[in-house]
């Protein structure tokens, strides 16, 4: 079954210097470290880390049409960090594997069933 780790966390708080926070480059590491275990397990289907969420555009669909606008559509706490796609036999073992997923200070990881890709052709 595929699922898809969702990482929310505190921008602002984990990565005080953005880019050039020593938090930063700790968490690329412990990441490049835990995409290397998915590998050998045999569970890594894809992912991706995500760009600050101040370079987001979101694009608003009404019925009275589409809008587009700058950042990103929630103003929350926690925004989406980036996200790993897994195949594992069950919820359990996602979340096991969530478990282990580096998060720098707080955060939470969110774990949701994918649906089947849309047909091709």
């Amino acid at each position: 079954m595929h699922y898809a780790l969702l990482i929310h966390e505190p921008e602002a708080e984990s990565y005080p210097e953005g880019e050039a926070s020593p938090s930063w480059h700790a968490i690329l590491d412990a990441h490049g470290q835990y995409g290397m275990q998915m590998g050998e397990a045999g569970v890594f289907v894809g992912g991706a880390g995500l760009k600050s969420a101040t370079t987001a555009t979101t694009v608003r669909v009404t019925p009275s049409g589409r809008t587009v606008h700058d950042g990103p559509f929630a103003e929350t706490r926690e925004q989406l960090g980036g996200l790993y796609m897994i195949d594992v036999p069950d919820l359990d073992a996602a979340i096991d594997w969530a478990k282990r997923l580096p998060i720098a200070r707080n955060g939470s990881i969110e774990i949701r069933p994918m649906l089947p890709p849309p047909p091709q052709g």
